[in-house]
């Protein structure tokens, strides 16, 4: 292995010449980072640790979203936010149960379609509005009325 590798990695030159070995350090360890010069790092993980994962996951969003259903559950969920991203300070209530349920939502998501980009994005995007609202000169340049064409949106897949 790597003498420069962390314990819980090894190089891409590491997996090529030496398999078995990787393998059976990601299966002892649970997983094992493979980092790449020219590419992102990426996990290699025993099976039946990722299917615990998934199913830990899934098992919490549906927790989530069975609270969701019931207002004394939501009302919890919503007490715990700031905690949990102290950020929500600068939302409205109603902003942070928007914020909430699409959380909520997107954790459904990640454990039941596998699309776990979404978590991250909608905490990335509440955020970013808390920001603005935190800076009166953002927020105030965020609410001045536009005019115009800006010119054709971009979609990034």
């Amino acid at each position: 292995m790597s003498a420069t590798a962390r314990p819980d990695s090894v190089t891409f030159s590491d997996l090529s010449r030496n398999p078995r070995a990787v393998a059976e350090r990601a299966s002892r360890l649970g997983r094992v980072r493979v980092t790449h010069r020219d590419a992102p790092d990426f996990f290699l993980t025993a099976a039946d640790r990722e299917e615990q994962r998934e199913e830990t996951l899934a098992t919490a969003s549906r927790i989530f979203l069975a609270l969701m259903k019931h207002d004394p559950g939501a009302r919890d969920l919503l007490l715990a936010m700031p905690e949990v991203f102290p950020w929500v300070r600068h939302l409205s209530t109603e902003e942070v149960r928007a914020f909430t349920v699409e959380l909520v939502e997107a954790i459904s998501d990640a454990a039941e379609l596998d699309l776990d980009a979404s978590t991250g994005e909608v905490i990335a995007g509440w955020r970013a509005t808390a920001r603005i609202k935190a800076d009166p000169a953002q927020l105030a340049d965020a609410a001045r009325p536009t005019s115009g064409d800006f010119g054709a949106v971009e979609v990034h897949p």
